[in-house]
């Protein structure tokens, strides 16, 4: 399990800078609303994430492609779940009630949001089979 922790972690490193990259940038660039650039942003992250835990994190877990569909299915019904909802929740209190800026409340929704989805990820997407 701590293979997996310090795995899974690692690329959620690399999806938290796919998301708030793409959430700057669907704010500035395309002037949506911090709600759904949230949405967006964190959709991307969760497909980057869900790719390299099948290649990496996981991949003790899923060396055929056979039942890759129903893992991105249970991935994105936990751990995109878990991410949206958190983050859009989290995002409508602490940016707007608390006044916080966008990106550090995002980074505080995904923290918030990450142990969540490791159980998830690990009990639930990539199960021992």
């Amino acid at each position: 399990m701590l293979k997996h922790g310090l795995r899974f972690y690692t690329v959620g490193l690399g999806g938290v800078v796919v998301q708030l990259v793409a959430l700057a940038a669907l704010q500035k660039g395309f002037t949506l609303g911090y709600l759904p650039a949230t949405a967006i942003a964190v959709e991307l992250a969760v497909l980057h994430n869900f790719v390299w835990h099948e290649r990496w994190t996981w991949a003790d877990r899923t060396r055929s492609t056979t039942g890759q569909t129903g893992r991105l299915l249970r991935f994105h019904l936990a751990n995109g779940v878990l991410s949206i909802l958190g983050n859009l929740a989290l995002m409508a209190v602490l940016v707007g009630r608390l006044g916080l800026p966008v990106i550090p409340a995002n980074v505080i929704s995904i923290g918030i949001c990450s142990l969540l989805n490791f159980l998830a990820a690990d009990r639930f997407v990539f199960r021992a089979e």
